[in-house]
């Protein structure tokens, strides 16, 4: 059975992921936007600045995965080489 302390805590982490989700949409748009858009002069986007928004979102991802990817390799090296050093000590 779950208690309330273990619901709160789960609905903490939603919200820190949710949380995290959205900074890096906001930085992605931020910075694809910025890149990207040129002509303020009209409504419509052109083919240059909706192609170069593409490309800029799809390197914004792909970089992200990537670093996650090996922040996740990281974490398990470090934790084997923790494990292994608890098993000198004890």
């Amino acid at each position: 059975m779950t208690s309330e302390a273990d619901i709160v805590k789960v609905e903490a982490e939603q919200i820190k992921s949710f949380r995290d989700f959205l900074f890096s949409y906001n930085k992605l748009s931020e910075l694809c936007f910025t890149d990207c858009v040129w002509d303020f002069t009209s409504r419509t986007i052109r083919d240059q600045e909706d192609s170069c928004a593409v490309h800029c979102a799809e390197k914004f991802l792909k970089a992200n995965q990537r670093i996650s990817q090996r922040f996740q390799e990281f974490q398990v090296i470090s934790n084997e080489n923790a494990m292994a050093m608890a098993k000198k000590a004890g």
